[in-house]
């Protein structure tokens, strides 16, 4: 997520993930903010890679989360299958590159198996209970996720209401959303 001093920022984004009932699904708002002012109302922060083995979404400034899934796809081409050893390389290039660790950006990569957050100083987290929120509206759609986690709904109406909730809170989040979903391991 994008956070500078500068106060023409670009705003991050909200990217949520569940995992419930064979499904794994990713969803992200479509909201580009410059300051106080909506740039763009239906960017696409998550896209199926690896042949849609995997999906990613991204939280931060648009031209470093270009890199980041151009430099993924390459790390899945080398590593196919092996989404965590993926995604540990990726970090460990996103972190000692100098090109690279200017970047700012937060990173969810999950496949039929796994689901990891990767940001910018090396961390590649496997979050527990297969949910995880990121941006400046990750915490409300996680907590929303965490508190509907137990009821009948499945994965995809969990992440859609609690995107719901993230946008009714955070000014930086839309009710524009692009779902993706994945069959999960069980």
């Amino acid at each position: 997520m994008t956070q500078s001093k500068n106060s023409n920022s670009w705003h991050a984004t909200t990217i949520l993930t569940v995992r419930k009932g064979g499904k794994v699904v990713v969803a992200g708002d479509g909201q580009v903010s410059l300051a106080n002012t909506v740039i763009k109302s239906n960017a696409r922060k998550v896209r199926p890679l690896a042949g849609g083995d995997v999906i990613a979404g991204f939280a931060g400034a648009t031209a470093d989360a270009m890199t980041l899934f151009e430099r993924l796809e390459t790390k899945l081409e080398q590593y196919p299958g092996q989404l965590t050893r993926a995604c540990v390389e990726l970090a460990k290039d996103w972190r000692t590159d100098r090109y690279l660790r200017r970047l700012e950006a937060m990173m969810i990569v999950v496949d039929a198996n796994v689901s990891l957050v990767l940001t910018g100083t090396g961390d590649v987290l496997e979050p527990e209970a297969g949910m995880i929120g990121i941006g400046s509206g990750g915490n409300y759609a996680l907590a929303a996720a965490r508190a509907l986690a137990d009821s009948d709904f499945d994965a995809e109406e969990i992440v859609r209401r609690s995107m719901k909730v993230a946008a009714d809170i955070c000014v930086y989040t839309n009710e524009n959303i692009v779902v993706e979903i994945l069959n999960a391991a069980e």
